[in-house]
């Protein structure tokens, strides 16, 4: 007789001893299953919360990014290169260097590659009498940015003031009642109004920009400049004017660097504020779930081993008892040339089988088991499928190993002992 046969046979009719033995083997790897189910849905919604959070941030950096990057062009430079040995006393009072430096001084900078700011403005700046209103304003002289060679495609803060084109504050073309397209008699030179600036509640509300090489010829200083504008470049470190001042005194050692705070200044600190702290808070956040992870994985292999052992207990225990309702069977068997190794294959080939059937029904009770905790506890918003393949190949192919190596080992022993049985003592009893 097929040896399959006659255990499938046997299965049905001790049906009760066949049900428990599989019910046994399902608990044990429906505890695996729905363990490891719910250790790793809890790790894939950590990642997806630490990467929402982590977007999060970015877009808010990106915004106060934006936010900072506005308002610098709103308000213009934060840092400026004087001539070293100036005043800086009266370099404030007078909104402008009384010394100069050469005009050469940007190019300089720029073929320096220097890291630290970004966006050169030279510019020539002095208080004057305008003689055709009889006003006291401050001249700008300037001309187009010069940036750093690798930063060469980045949007200039400041338009250059074209050749006969003049910029004014508020103040001027406000009392003046000037408006953009007007012709401008200044220093005896028509200029063609290009722009009116808004109100500003500082110097710029007093200012006249014109072309650079104008302003030189107006004021009598061809090829001079009294100030360098700057970017402070937003990765300067944590004290930026200390690295810009030791950069910027390599490269023009005749020149000193001043810093302008403005409120581009204040929103890049808090911009780096929030940064700082966000990226703390995710920290503490990882370590937090991690832990928590770590808790619920010891809990886990407490509670599986737990389950393991009493199972192979009770498995232990029906296969004795199996053995024992089967002495009459064994006997006849042997009687009929069944060898001792057939009788041990019999009772392992059926330990094979229901650990195989125990194991493919604890996968898919582990998993129905899974879905029913994760649901009741708002922790999954996926189907069972989408669960199901949170539990990958090897895995199922592991557990159903786990499964049968269960089912035989437990069964090993009983199965020894039917082997060992000697046929005619079992049936001179019987």
């Amino acid at each position: 007789m097929n040896i399959w046969r006659l255990i499938i046979k046997e299965m049905l009719h001790r049906r009760l001893n066949s049900i428990l033995v599989v019910l046994n083997v399902a608990i044990a790897i429906g505890s695996l299953a729905c363990s490891l189910l719910v250790l790793k849905t809890y790790d894939v919604n950590t990642r997806k919360i630490l990467e929402q959070k982590e977007s999060e941030l970015k877009a808010r950096l990106a915004v106060l990014d934006d936010e900072v990057r506005k308002t610098m062009l709103n308000l213009g430079f934060n840092i400026a290169i004087i001539p070293k040995g100036l005043n800086l006393g009266d370099f404030f009072a007078e909104d402008f260097a009384s010394k100069y430096m050469p005009e050469e001084s940007v190019q300089k900078l720029a073929r320096s590659g220097i890291l630290t700011i970004r966006h050169f403005l030279p510019s020539l700046q002095q208080k004057i009498t305008w003689p055709e209103e009889k006003r006291t304003i401050i001249l700008i002289g300037t001309s187009g940015e010069v940036s750093v060679s690798q930063k060469s495609q980045e949007k200039p803060l400041i338009q250059p003031v074209p050749a006969r084109g003049i910029v004014l504050g508020y103040e001027l073309h406000h009392n003046l009642k000037l408006k953009t397209g007007d012709k401008v008699r200044f220093m005896g030179k028509e200029f063609t109004l290009l722009k009116c600036n808004a109100e500003r509640g500082d110097k710029d509300d007093i200012t006249a920009w014109i072309n650079l090489r104008e302003a030189q010829e107006l004021l009598n200083k061809k090829g001079l400049i009294n100030a360098i504008m700057a970017l402070e470049c937003m990765c300067a470190g944590p004290d930026p004017v200390a690295g810009i001042r030791a950069e910027i005194g390599r490269i023009l050692p005749d020149t000193q660097v001043v810093e302008k705070r403005s409120e581009a200044l204040v929103r890049w600190e808090a911009r780096t504020r929030v940064a700082k702290e966000a990226e703390e808070a995710i920290k503490h956040e990882k370590n937090n779930r991690a832990r928590l992870q770590s808790q619920r994985e010891q809990s886990a292999v407490i509670l599986i081993s737990i389950v393991v052992i009493a199972v192979v207990v009770s498995i232990a225990g029906l296969g004795f008892r199996n053995v024992r309702d089967r002495r009459d069977e064994i006997g006849i068997l042997r009687a009929v040339g069944f060898k001792s190794i057939q009788v041990l294959v019999l009772f392992l080939s059926k330990s094979f089988l229901t650990g195989l059937i125990g194991g493919v029904l604890g996968l898919w009770a582990g998993i129905m088991a899974g879905k029913v905790f994760l649901v009741s506890n708002s922790a999954i918003g996926m189907d069972s499928i989408g669960l199901f393949r949170l539990l990958d190949i090897e895995f199922m192919s592991f557990a159903l190993f786990v499964a049968i190596a269960l089912s035989v080992l437990a069964g090993w022993i009983p199965a020894v002992l039917a082997m060992r049985q000697d046929p005619a003592v079992i049936l001179r009893e019987e």
